[in-house]
Parts: C-alpha cells; sequence; structure tokens
C-alpha cells in the first residue's frame, strides 16, 4: 500500500523533471548552436521584437482592428463553451446510460443540432467571409 502511495509521486516527480528540463535543454541546445554556426548569434532592433502577425508591436498611436476578427473570436468562444460542456457530458454519459441513457443521448443531440444550425446561420449570412460580395 505505502509503496503505491510513493510510486504515485514517483511519477509526479518523473512528470516535473521532464516538464522542467524540456525547456531547460531547448535553451542550452539553442545557445549551443550559435557556435556551431546554427544560429547567427548577431542580433539586430527587428530580432528583438516581438512577432505580432506582421503588425508592429508598438506605434505612436492606437491602432484600430478590422471589426470580422470579432466575428472569429464570437465562434471561437461558442465552440469553446460547446467543448467545455461536451467533456462532463461525455464522461458523465456511462452513468447516465444505465438510467437515463436515451434522454441524455438526445438532450446532447439538441445541444448539437442548435449549435450547428447557428454556425449554418452565420455561415449562411456571410458572417464568416472575409469580404463581403457587393451583390447582396
Amino acid at each position: 500500500m505505502l509503496e503505491d502511495y510513493f510510486r504515485q509521486y514517483g511519477i509526479l516527480v518523473m512528470f516535473l523533471m521532464v516538464a522542467v528540463g524540456v525547456p531547460i535543454g531547448m535553451l542550452l541546445m539553442s545557445y549551443a548552436a550559435q557556435f556551431i554556426r546554427v544560429r547567427p548569434s548577431q542580433t539586430s532592433k527587428v530580432k528583438r521584437t516581438s512577432y505580432e502577425s506582421g503588425l508592429r508591436p508598438f506605434s505612436p498611436k492606437p491602432r484600430l482592428f478590422n471589426i470580422r476578427y470579432y466575428y472569429y473570436a464570437i465562434l471561437f468562444v461558442v465552440f469553446d463553451v460547446e467543448t467545455v460542456l461536451l467533456f462532463p457530458w461525455a464522461i458523465k454519459y456511462g452513468v447516465l446510460s444505465k438510467q437515463f441513457g436515451l434522454i441524455a443521448f438526445f438532450a446532447v443531440l439538441v445541444f448539437l443540432v442548435v449549435v450547428t444550425l447557428g454556425y449554418l446561420y452565420a455561415w449562411r449570412k456571410g458572417a464568416l467571409e472575409w469580404t463581403r460580395s457587393t451583390n447582396n
């Protein structure tokens, strides 16, 4: 019994060693790569800035973002919430299937149909198109 207890902590310690060792190893390999001319050691002002999808990270005035980015952000949140709600259901479905199997299945099926219809509605209305056509 005590061996199982320590074995579980051994797995945790191994996980922590890998979680700390891999980034340290990657940094050491990157540092060593400059000595064998795999990675250039000369830096410039541009190389020291962060990459922000082609936009400069700092500008003298605030930049306005295109409103179409928010459509994708909202769709991401909707499907993220869907995933968060589906995982507990999938775990509990095994327990529920003995008593309320068909009811639980159809409840989630209705949920997925509603989310899919919302997605299809947004797609049909052109909310996912980056450039809007002038024919509408």
